[in-house]
């Protein structure tokens, strides 16, 4: 079975190289806002990325969730952090977000299992 972290990476990175070698400026820019947004600023690098991952799940955008848990723990954050950050975007965002909750969940755990 394939690993679920590194397939989302590669295919991450597989993409963003082909749109980004198309020199849309529009596109380019959008990248390196959302590259400097998530930087250490008033707010820590863990915060933003916990903000991150709430409006991602409320959005209801699995990759992006998956890109903002990676980032969190990147960033430091505790299961029980991440944890509780979902439970408040599953309160905001309501039962419709349930299903991402739980792709969340597994995709946390495969996080988890890179550290063994």
């Amino acid at each position: 079975m394939p690993n679920k972290v590194e397939e989302f990476n590669a295919y991450r990175s597989k993409m963003n190289e082909k749109i980004l070698a198309d020199n849309n400026k529009i596109i380019k820019r959008i990248f390196n806002l959302d590259t400097n947004a998530f930087m250490e600023g008033a707010l820590d690098v863990k915060t933003k990325e916990l903000l991150g991952l709430v409006a991602s799940a409320v959005l209801r955008c699995d990759d992006c969730v998956s890109y903002h848990l990676e980032s969190v723990k990147d960033a430091g954050a505790s299961k029980e952090e991440v944890m509780e950050t979902l439970g408040i975007a599953t309160l905001i965002g309501g039962t419709i977000v349930i299903p991402h909750l739980r792709r969340a969940y597994e995709y946390w755990e495969a996080l988890e299992e890179t550290d063994s």
